[in-house]
């Protein structure tokens, strides 16, 4: 949440920040801006809203080849011109921009800060006062800095300039996501290297309670005691067009259309010279001498976790738990005797399953990260990480990460039920080949889920979504995609729960999506079909070939039954995604969301 960019170098920074700042849109989208420093001082254009209405404000004769960018999620305050970031000092001397949220702020604001006239209702105007403060002490800035920093309690991402020293970015780091790139007679910072990538693609990470001074020809690590740290770059694989819309009007399209190259890389990437599923040894090794599995997650992944889980018990034979992360922190059950922690983040910087992750390695068990991100914190912590090579994902709304994730689990189950020596009755890598056709297939559905979509969802405020089994799993992930882009209130439901309360809320037209992808629970949830239909319901059944009936309004073209949620879950997201623009809903970045949470 939040996103943050830094440029000096030997160009017009004005440009290169916004630009960056569009591609970190996806963080946060209250309100943005940007501060350019020259030899005149500081120039600070700020915008309520999007980074379009940014632009229009910022001054085109004003340039300056150094600066930092923000684009704000809001934590404190609400979204306005006053709280959006830069914010500087009483003085103006010191402008700075901060992700995250300090927990002590006003604990400080009392300590130290009593005299200082606040200007915006931030938890990070603080920080910024507190920084000249401790210089009309007689410090120096980077003293300056690293005493403040050293005060902070919580996470924060900080990018400080100092007017009278234009030559100069200083950089602190502790929880909140950070990089810095580097390049020839330029450098910059970013929160994610896709905000920077037409710059360099070089890239040093910064690790927790960190400060840098990024100079144009340098870059000085150093930790909060002053002492400086030597860590090499690494070059990130990524390619600036991938970042780019293209011909699709919408991220989310074109991400859910991506969802077949994805499982191919994956099948690529994921089996050795035979065609046999192949995956690191000492992965392989922590999964099989775990006596249970916690997988440990937010949001979509948490959903892609609950198949996970029956994926991994199903076909390795091995126990597990999926665990919510923001309730697991704070309420941890009792643990076996010898666990695996598997953490699923698409940016692999969740702030609760980091959380999560310092705990568990605190008590010393092994932890294995699964992400679209390898040098994500998440990736970096963990002992092991394997990739989903989903490619970067910009809609707010998680599509093709999701079906990436439960790919790679069901490798994951594959190459641990062989490792113990289980016959398996069928050849996973062709399984999934075959996912990847039938995934094409739906996609070309589009004109059909459309009309699903305008004939269901025009109108309606809320409906309901059910199924049995994994199906159950997959509509909870459809009723979170229709409810985050659309707004209608969505909930997915176990069929059998429906009599348990939720069949109250049933009036006349409420539509109701019903899975039935599973013999063994096909009739059931027809059955449940039938009593919400009973009591004035708009019944709308998704079924899987072979076990469908006339009247079904969509047909998913068969799949391994262990395999149905990674084509089940497109009608859904194309549903969902056609609700949405229908009602005039901005798709890609649906109102107080972001799309990394990187904070608790």
């Amino acid at each position: 949440m939040c996103g943050i960019v830094g440029y000096i170098g030997n160009k017009d920074a004005k440009e290169i920040l916004l630009s960056g700042l569009e591609k970190l849109e996806y963080r946060g989208y209250d309100s943005a801006g940007i501060a350019i420093v020259n030899e005149k001082g500081v120039h600070l254009f700020k915008e309520k809203g999007r980074i379009a209405a940014l632009r229009n404000i910022v001054d085109s004769n004003i340039d300056g080849t150094a600066g930092i960018g923000h684009t704000r999620w809001a934590t404190h305050g609400p979204p306005s011109r006053v709280n959006a970031h830069p914010h500087q000092s009483t003085s103006h001397r010191f402008t700075l921009v901060h992700n995250g949220v300090i927990e002590n702020y006003e604990e400080i604001k009392a300590d130290h800060l009593q005299e200082v006239p606040f200007v915006s209702e931030t938890d990070t105007e603080v920080i910024v006062q507190l920084v000249e403060r401790f210089m009309d002490e007689g410090n120096t800035v980077e003293k300056a800095f690293r005493q403040t920093l050293s005060l902070l309690k919580g996470s924060y991402a900080i990018a400080l300039i100092d007017e009278t020293d234009p030559d100069k970015i200083y950089v602190g780091k502790n929880k909140s996501p950070l990089l810095v790139g580097l390049g020839d007679g330029v450098n910059v910072i970013a929160s994610d290297a896709m905000a920077m990538i037409k710059t360099t693609n070089e890239f040093v990470e910064l690790m927790d309670q960190e400060i840098v001074i990024v100079t144009r020809d340098s870059v000085t690590i150093k930790n909060l005691a002053g002492v400086s740290i030597s860590r090499e770059s690494y070059i990130a694989e990524l390619d600036a067009s991938d970042i780019e819309k293209g011909t699709y009007p919408h991220y989310m399209l074109k991400e859910i259309d991506e969802q077949p190259l994805v499982i191919r890389n994956i099948i690529s990437k994921y089996q050795d010279e035979n065609g046999e599923v192949k995956l690191d040894e000492n992965i392989r090794n922590a999964v099989n001498a775990a006596d249970r599995i916690y997988i440990i997650a937010a949001g979509t992944s948490y959903n892609a976790g609950l198949v996970g889980k029956q994926l991994i018990e199903n076909i390795a034979k091995k126990p597990v738990e999926t665990h919510i992360a923001s309730e697991f922190l704070y309420n941890m059950p009792l643990i076996s005797k010898n666990p695996l922690f598997i953490f699923i983040s698409q940016s692999g910087e969740t702030a609760d399953s980091r959380g999560v992750l310092v705990a568990v390695k605190k008590l010393g068990y092994p932890a294995l990260t699964i992400t679209n991100v390898p040098g994500s914190t998440l990736s970096r912590e963990a002992d092991y990480t394997l990739h989903t090579y989903g490619g970067p994902e910009i809609a707010v709304a998680s599509t093709k990460a999701y079906t990436a994730q439960m790919a790679v689990l069901s490798l994951l189950a594959v190459d641990s039920a062989k490792a113990q020596g289980f016959e398996l009755d069928f050849d996973p890598i062709k399984e999934l080949s075959i996912v990847a056709t039938v995934m094409e297939t739906l996609c070309d559905q589009k004109e059909a889920l459309e009309k699903i979509a305008r004939d269901y969802l025009s109108v309606t405020r809320n409906c309901f979504f059910i199924g049995r089994a994994s199906d159950y799993y997959v509509v909870l992930e459809g009723a979170l995609k229709l409810k985050e882009i659309s707004y209608i209130q969505a909930e997915g439901f176990a069929g059998g729960e429906l009599k348990h309360g939720t069949i109250a809320l049933i009036e006349k037209g409420t539509p109701v999506f019903a899975l039935a992808t599973q013999e063994h629970v096909n009739l059931s949830i027809r059955g449940n079909v039938k009593e919400v239909a009973a009591r004035g319901a708009t019944p709308c059944i998704i079924s899987l070939e072979g076990l469908n009936f006339e009247d079904d309004q969509f047909v998913v073209p068969k799949v391994h039954e262990y395999l149905t949620p990674l084509v089940t879950v497109i009608p859904m997201q194309l549903i969902a995604y056609y609700a949405a623009l229908h009602r005039g809903c901005d798709v890609d970045k649906p109102r107080n969301l972001a799309k990394s949470v990187t904070v608790e």
